[in-house]
């Protein structure tokens, strides 16, 4: 026990540092912003993150930390054991999107947390891959997503058909495609099930909020469900080597490592590399929201942000000694806030009573083959393009089925592969928006 620590602390003073954070939750004195929402954030990451990583059977088959955080602190929201002013402090620190009324019009857009882990992952992470691989990947990418949609849609239709879902009103199988399929494959809430459910609501005439209550709990379940399987994959990839990259996307990686580039120089390790690193990843957002607010068509900034990241590295435009810089400090925040970001999102993203609610076998088995069916066409397309079926798997197929950027990190926490963050990326954000199209024509043809 002396040598046993929690985020790099003996036990002892671990305990004393988690005591101090306990009373500030529960006797109210527990500071606004970023200072109280962290610290809870940390704590609760630490504890639940060591328990679901030496769980037998979790840690194993189920995600292990990854999963426990996320859905043990959504039970502590759910069950109402976190007051009610702390979960409203980590939520305001999480939450990100569009504002409204005339808060929205000032402002427009309101990052949070998870904007700020994800800009150092993606910057990072592109920016310390190798030329070569990232040329190579992105044009195979897009067709091995596609691979996944069109079996999964095909899988879900069939068993819909099959189980005689739905009301009645239209066949079985449109309907388990509609409600059920494309929502989980769409990149998300915010990015996914919002817009579908504008575009079911102008074409059938029906209130958005009847739609969305509709789609929501197959995103919230297809989310959970996509987060075993990483965990489930990582196993796989395990015990079936020949089948995984451990985290090396492509075949042809296989004597190379994603962070060793042509040209690397050696850079000193001071804390100025953090400082530089913030500045890239901070910057390379703002622009992607820049390039997103005048340009038409309604692109996520995070597709922009990781095209413009992309291009600076395909050109070489950045010396590679700042691509460095930017690589450090996603190795940091990676390293350290990882399971302090999924706590936040159990706590502000993860509805469990939605996820209760929608418990029942039918739904459950459309659900799930909805994300086996993401899981085998990625893996299939992927083979046959040249990427590892694993790692093709977990980008191109689960972190389309998941809950967007919060999915994206959780499944990649779950399967133990970070360093894939970009191509889940470009499947939540780039990926969602080809089933807004898709969902736009299937609307029309099916009602």
């Amino acid at each position: 026990m002396r040598e046993f620590k929690l985020m790099g602390l003996p036990l002892p003073i671990f305990a004393v540092v988690a005591a101090v954070i306990v009373a500030g939750v529960f006797t109210g004195a527990l500071p606004t912003g970023m200072v109280g929402a962290f610290a809870v954030l940390l704590l609760l990451g630490a504890v639940f993150g060591w328990v679901g990583d030496n769980t037998p059977i979790v840690k194993t088959y189920l995600g292990g930390g990854a999963i426990v955080v996320i859905f043990v602190s959504a039970a502590l929201v759910h069950y109402e054991i976190l007051p009610s002013n702390v979960v409203m402090i980590i939520k305001t620190f999480m939450e990100s999107g569009t504002l409204s009324g005339a808060e929205g019009a000032a402002i427009g857009y309101k990052a949070g947390f998870l904007d700020f882990y994800i800009a150092a992952l993606i910057t990072g992470s592109i920016l310390g891959m190798s030329r070569k691989l990232l040329i190579s990947a992105a044009i195979r990418y897009i067709p091995t997503i596609l691979g996944g949609l069109v079996l999964s849609l095909a899988f879900v239709g069939l068993l819909g058909s099959i189980m005689n879902f739905g009301s009645g009103d239209v066949a079985s199988w449109k309907e388990a495609i509609v409600y059920i399929g494309i929502p989980i494959m769409g990149g998300g809430m915010g990015a996914g099930a919002v817009p579908i459910a504008e575009i079911f609501s102008g074409h059938l005439g029906v209130p958005t909020a009847d739609i969305l209550s509709r789609l929501v709990p197959a995103v919230a379940l297809g989310n959970a469900v996509a987060i075993v399987f990483g965990g489930l994959l990582n196993s796989f990839g395990k015990k079936y080597p020949k089948f995984s990259g451990e985290g090396k996307m492509m075949r042809s990686q296989a004597n190379e490592s994603l962070e060793k580039d042509e040209g690397d120089v050696e850079v000193g390790n001071d804390v100025k590399s953090y400082g530089i690193g913030i500045l890239l990843a901070t910057s390379f957002m703002i622009f992607g929201s820049v390039v997103a607010k005048f340009v038409p068509g309604g692109i996520h900034f995070y597709a922009w942000m990781i095209i413009a990241v992309g291009v600076v590295k395909a050109l070489g435009i950045l010396p590679r000694e700042y691509e460095i810089h930017a690589q450090r400090w996603y190795q940091f925040v990676a390293g350290n806030f990882t399971f302090a970001l999924l706590a936040g999102i159990g706590i502000a993203y993860t509805d469990l009573g939605q996820i209760i609610d929608s418990f029942n076998l039918t739904y459950l088995l459309l659900v799930l083959v909805t994300v086996i069916g993401a899981v085998l066409g990625t893996a299939i397309v992927g083979r046959w393009l040249g990427f590892y079926e694993v790692e093709a798997s977990l980008t191109a197929g689960l972190c389309m089925a998941n809950m967007g950027g919060t999915g994206d990190v959780a499944v990649l926490s779950a399967a133990e592969r970070m360093e894939i963050m970009p191509f889940a990326q470009i499947s939540s954000r780039i990926g969602g928006t080809i089933i807004i199209l898709i969902a736009t024509v299937l609307v029309q043809l099916f009602f």
